[in-house]
C-alpha cells in the first residue's frame, strides 16, 4: 500500500446495461480517468446483462436446478448448492431481481473470463493496466449477513500468501494465505451498496495488488473438496456417507487412526435397541498380533467345517481365500451381541422375537459402524465369519461367554477407488398401502 493509504469510490453515470452491450466501453467512458495500477470492481450482475445471460424463467426453482451440480445443504426452498462455475452459494447465483418479471439472471458463464475481457476492453479504450474483480454477493458460514466475494478476477493477486514471513513479534506465519480479492470486492460494495444502482467502483492506491498478467483468477479462491472440512450440511454430509459406504477388500499400507475407529464407535451405539438396553459391545484389534491369532484360528475352524461338509480341498481354498481381506486389513473391529435385559417368557415363539429385535439392533449399530467410518474417510468391510465360529472367537480374544461375535469388520484405507455403485430404484423396494 502507498503511504497515502488507497481510495475507493464507485463510478457514476453508467446507464442500464443491456444484451451486447461494450461494458468495458461504457466504463471507460464514465470513468476517463483510470490509471495504471486502479482496480475496478464490477457487480456481476451488470456483467452478466451485457453478456446475455438474463433467461426466460417461470419457474426460479428449475433455473437453479439447471445451474446445479450438487447440493451442499436444503433447509426447506433454501438451497446452498455448488453451482457450474464451482462456486458455493446460495440458490446457484440465480438472482430474480432487477431484471424484467418472468425473467432471471445467471451468473456469468465464466467470470474470470468475463474479467479478462473487461480488463483488455479497458486497455484497449484508455491505454491503462487496471486490475479487474467481478463480484456477487453471499452469505458466508457462522457468520450473520452478506458481503461481497470475488467470482471472477484478472490481473489481480487473489490470494496473498504470507506463510514463512514473521509478525511484529518475530512469530514465524504459518497459516496465513489472505483473500485479497474478497477483500477488495468488498471494499468496492460499501461504495456501490445494493440500491443505489451503481455496479462498479474504483480502488486506487493498491498498485501493488495489480499484475501485468491476468493471473490465476478467482478460481483460486475455490477450496479443494479435500481441503474443505464444512463440504455440506448436517443431512447432506448423512447422504453422501452413506453413498460412500461400499465394502472395500483392498486397503493401502497407511496406517488407521484408532481415534477415528473409536469416534464411529460412539456413533454406533446411537443406534435403537429394544427395552432401554445397550446390546453392542465392539472388541478392537489394533495389533498385528491379535489380528494375526484371530484370522488363523478361525481358518482352522472354517477348514474343519468344510471339510466335515465333504468339500474338496480346491473348493476349500477358494472359500477360506475369501477371508483374506481380514488378514490384509491393517484393523479389525469384531462387533459383539449382548443381551443384557432382554426379556424372557418362556414361551419359544415370543423369546425368539425377543432374541430377533436385539439381532436387529445390533445390525443397526453395525451399519451406523460402517457409515461413520465412511466419514471418516475409512474403508470396511463386513464379513460375516465370526458368526460360525464363535466359540473360537471367544476364546482367542478372551470375550465372556454372553458375548455372541456378530462378524468381524476390515477397516483401513481404500488402496483404489471405489467402482460406481450400481443405483437402486427405491420404487423397487416399497410397497403402499
Amino acid at each position: 500500500m502507498s503511504e497515502e493509504g488507497y481510495r475507493v469510490w464507485a463510478v457514476p453515470g453508467l446507464p442500464e446495461i443491456l444484451p451486447g452491450d461494450d461494458l468495458a466501453k461504457m466504463i471507460a467512458t464514465a470513468e476517463p480517468t483510470l490509471v495504471d495500477g486502479d482496480v475496478l470492481v464490477v457487480t456481476s450482475k451488470v456483467v452478466s446483462k451485457a453478456e446475455g445471460r438474463s433467461v426466460p424463467a417461470t419457474d426460479r426453482e428449475a433455473a437453479i436446478d439447471a445451474e446445479t451440480v450438487r447440493v451442499v445443504a436444503r433447509r426447506g426452498r433454501l438451497r446452498v448448492v455448488e453451482n457450474r462455475q464451482g462456486l458455493v452459494m446460495a440458490a446457484a447465483g440465480v438472482d430474480a431481481s432487477n431484471t424484467p418479471t418472468g425473467t432471471v439472471l445467471l451468473l456469468p458463464e465464466d467470470p474470470d473470463a468475463s474479467a479478462r475481457r473487461l480488463r483488455d476492453g479497458v486497455r484497449a479504450a484508455l491505454g491503462v493496466t487496471v486490475g479487474v474483480i467481478v463480484t456477487d454477493t453471499s452469505g458466508r458460514p457462522w457468520r450473520a449477513g452478506l458481503t461481497d466475494m470475488a467470482i471472477g478476477a484478472a490481473g489481480v493477486r487473489v490470494l496473498d500468501d504470507l506463510r514463512g514471513a514473521s509478525d511484529g513479534h518475530g512469530n514465524p506465519l504459518g497459516a496465513t494465505v489472505v483473500a485479497t480479492a474478497d477483500e477488495l470486492a468488498a471494499a468496492g460494495d460499501l461504495v456501490k451498496g445494493k440500491l443505489a444502482g451503481l455496479p462498479v467502483a474504483v480502488v486506487r492506491g493498491l498498485d501493488h495488488l495489480v499484475d501485468a498478467e491476468d493471473g490465476t483468477g478467482a478460481r483460486a479462491l475455490v477450496r479443494d473438496a479435500r481441503d474443505d472440512m464444512f463440504r455440506l450440511g448436517t443431512s447432506e454430509a448423512v447422504r453422501e456417507a452413506l453413498t460412500l459406504r461400499r465394502t472395500v477388500r483392498r486397503f493401502s499400507d497407511e496406517p488407521v487412526d484408532g481415534e477415528a475407529v473409536r469416534r464411529a464407535v460412539a456413533s454406533a451405539v446411537t443406534a435403537p435397541a429394544p427395552h432401554h438396553t445397550t446390546p453392542w459391545r465392539f472388541v478392537l484389534l489394533e495389533s498385528p498380533a491379535s489380528r494375526t491369532r484371530l484370522v488363523d484360528a478361525m481358518r482352522e475352524a472354517w477348514i474343519a467345517d468344510l471339510r466335515g461338509d465333504g468339500k474338496s480341498e480346491e473348493s476349500i481354498t477358494r472359500r477360506v481365500r475369501r477371508g483374506d481381506v481380514l488378514r490384509d486389513a491393517p484393523y479389525l473391529v469384531v462387533p459383539c451381541l449382548v443381551t443384557d435385559g432382554a426379556h424372557h417368557y418362556g414361551d419359544a415363539r415370543r423369546d425368539a422375537a425377543e432374541r430377533e429385535m436385539f439381532v436387529v439392533a445390533a445390525g443397526a449399530g453395525v451399519q451406523n459402524l460402517l457409515v461413520a467410518l465412511a466419514g471418516e474417510r475409512l474403508g470396511s468391510a463386513w464379513v460375516s465369519s465370526t458368526m460360525f465360529c464363535r466359540d473360537v472367537v471367544r476364546e482367542v480374544l478372551g470375550l465372556p461367554a454372553d458375548w455372541d461375535p456378530m462378524g468381524a469388520v476390515a477397516v483401513g484405507h481404500p488402496a483404489e477407488e471405489p467402482r460406481p455403485r450400481a443405483r437402486r430404484d427405491p420404487e423397487a423396494f416399497i410397497e403402499v398401502r
